[in-house]
Order: structure tokens, then sequence, then C-alpha cells
């Protein structure tokens, strides 16, 4: 493999797919037509998906990429489809832009259903919702399989019911190809157990069987009350984006001390957009509550984190190799989460080459390409 930074491969394990007006639509039963997710125009005239009979979901596409190739700022989204790059939705488009950027493979979340599908529990109507997923997956399939391999899809899964949620994983590993899914963070959100009751149980299961890796993308779980009232646009996005990582922090505490960990040894799991800086000192943290509580698990913290915790960092620079050095090169990945709004563009590789420039060789390939292909099953030399 390469032995110099800049002829590296890299994998790229935080994008967004802005998806197209008539994913849902296309493929939606007679009896769902009318209610499946779709583009409206707002009292503004602007685009707008809502599902159901009238329930808002979100904008077109969380895209600040334009189509000329230049970068919104201080906003959620451009307002229309025609404003975007292409590449935020198009295989063949997403790909050149990849070639341009340097980038080999891209892992691919969600958008407008919530990062783990969050967005539709208003949904009443068990069907409607239940396609709204499977569609989904029908249709990131179909992109993946355009696009060559180059883009991986994390599967979306029907997670308020666990029998539900193990059928669709499953089909979407035997049937579609799909490599890992996206989980919320806080089921109790929405009534349900939180992550480490047994009833979670044959989904932890079916993905550690299968070496499916678990992905908690920030945002996955309820986000209300995050931000204080009465800020523009701007400082709210920022806010917001700061302060999403800090659940996941919250999600890493829980799984270390719940004892999901000693029951599903060999799962995967991936702290997404959440950035790495805070990790040494959350570690450290709960190795001192760990023997002031003498908590009974049967490793430390930190070994948890290094047999199967996962994190990525994209923005960061003046501590990366630091950071790297204290929790060991092994569980780190890199990241762009283009095209949204604090994606890292333009000029994502020489950026995150120069994070990892004082890293040793090896560090550097473990971070840019090993531990992605290892996490996610990837097969490098197919995609060349």
């Amino acid at each position: 493999m390469s032995t110099t930074i800049e002829t590296m491969p890299l994998v790229d394990i935080d994008t967004h797919f802005t998806e197209p007006p008539d994913l849902w639509t296309s493929r939606a039963p007679a009896a769902l037509r009318d209610v499946a997710p779709r583009v409206v125009a707002n009292d503004s005239g602007k685009p707008m998906w809502i599902v159901g009979r009238d329930l808002p979901l979100s904008p077109p596409g969380f895209c600040v990429i334009r189509s000329d190739g230049s970068k919104i700022a201080g906003r959620f989204s451009l307002e229309t489809f025609e404003e975007m790059t292409p590449a935020a939705s198009e295989a063949t488009a997403r790909v050149r832009s990849m070639d341009e950027l340097g980038i080999r493979l891209q892992i691919v979340y969600p958008n407008i259903l919530g990062f783990a599908g969050g967005s539709i529990m208003r949904v009443e109507d068990p069907a409607l919702r239940r396609f709204c997923v499977s569609a989904y997956n029908d249709g990131v399939s179909e992109l993946q399989a355009r696009a060559a391999g180059r883009l991986l899809p994390q599967a979306l899964i029907p997670f308020w019911d666990v029998k539900l949620a193990v059928e669709e994983l499953e089909r979407c590993q035997d049937d579609l190809g799909l490599s890992g899914f996206t989980m919320t963070d806080s089921p109790e959100a929405w009534g349900q157990p939180s992550l480490n009751d047994a009833y979670w149980n044959p989904l932890w299961a079916v993905a550690q069987e299968r070496g499916l890796p678990v992905n908690f993308h920030i945002g996955s779980g309820g986000t209300g009350g995050l931000v204080w009232g009465g800020m523009d646009v701007a400082p709210t996005l920022a806010s917001i984006s700061t302060i999403l990582f800090m659940n996941n922090m919250r999600c890493l505490v829980n799984l270390i001390f719940s004892g999901l960990l000693d029951r599903f040894p060999a799962l995967n799991f991936v702290s997404v957009e959440s950035g790495i800086g805070w990790i040494p000192f959350l570690l450290e943290a709960c190795e001192y509550q760990l023997d002031e509580n003498a908590v009974p698990l049967k490793l430390r913290p930190r070994e948890y984190f290094a047999r199967q915790i996962y994190a990525s960092f994209w923005f960061e620079r003046e501590d990366v190799a630091h950071t790297i050095g204290r929790l060991g090169s092994s569980n780190v990945m890199v990241e762009t989460d283009f095209p949204h709004p604090t994606c890292l563009y333009p000029g994502p590789r020489k950026k995150l080459e120069q994070a990892l420039a004082p890293l040793p060789v090896e560090a550097q390939r473990k971070v840019l390409y090993e531990n992605a292909a290892r996490v996610y099953h990837l097969d490098l030399a197919k995609t060349n």
C-alpha cells in the first residue's frame, strides 16, 4: 500500500444523501402514494418535504454546496434542489466530486427522515412509517450500485419495533448489500427501553453475528430544548452543531457503564460527526468514576474503547496528533460531513493531511482508510 500520506486512499465515514424528490413517491404502492414523503411548495413558494397529509419534515436536503461548487455560510440549507450541487443526490456527480477531492469511498447517511429515522416517529400509520424506512433503504441500495460501491449508505431500521428492526437489517445486508446501520442513541425519547435493556438483545445479537457496525450519528436522538430561544439562524446553527457533540458523550458513557459491551464484546459502535478532542477527557473521567464507585465491569473504560468503539474528526486541527496518540490510532477515522452546513469543504483532503502530518505513516494509514475498511468491511482494491 501507499507509503506517503498524499497518495494514500481516503475513506470518508460521514457524508449525507440529499434524497431526490421522487425517492418515495416512485416506490409507493397506490394506498400510500398520496401520503408518502414528497416535496410541496410552502407558503413562501419554496420546496418542503412533508409526510402523511401535512406533517412537515425538512427543507430539501441540508445542502450548502451550490451547483457551481461554492459554499454558503450561516444557513441550514439552500432552498431549492436547482441551487444545489448535483453531487448531493446523484451518484455519477458524487463520484466525480470524490475524484476531484481525492476521496476513495464515502459512508452515507440520510437526511429528511432524521439521521436514524426519528423524524417519522410522528407518523401514526405503521404501514406508512415502515414504508418510509424500507423505501429509503431500497433507494440508497440503488445509489450504491450506481456508484460502483464507492458510496456505502448505512441502513435505516424501524427501531420502534425490535422484531421489525431485525428483519429489515437482515434484508438490508442480504438483499441490498448495505454494510451497517444508523441507530438512535435515545429510544427512550419515544417511549422505548434504553439501549442496554434486554429488549434490544435480538438487534445487537444479529448485528454482532453479521459484523454490522452500529452508527450513532449526532442528532439521532431527541433534540428538543438544546438551544436557548431568541437567537438568529447563524448562532442557532452554531450552537446546535456544537451541543450535539455532547449528546454522543452521553451515549458513550452509557455504553461503557451499562454492561452492554460485556454482553456483546464483538459488536462495533461508531460515534459519527462528534469529533475526538473530548474523548481522552471522557475516558479519564470514566476511569476515575469506575474506581471511585467500584463499578463491576469486566474491563476498564479505556479497554472497552480500544476493543469496540470508534470515532471520527473533520474540523479539528491543533491537537489531532496528540489526541490520536492518547487514544491510539486504531480507533479514529476521518470524515467531511459533505454537503451539510459544517462540512469540511472545499479542500478537505489537504486539511486532513495537515492535521495528520505529525503522525507516523502507520498511524496515518489507519486513520485515513485502514480502520474504516476494517469496521465497514470494505475492499479498497475493488475501487481503484
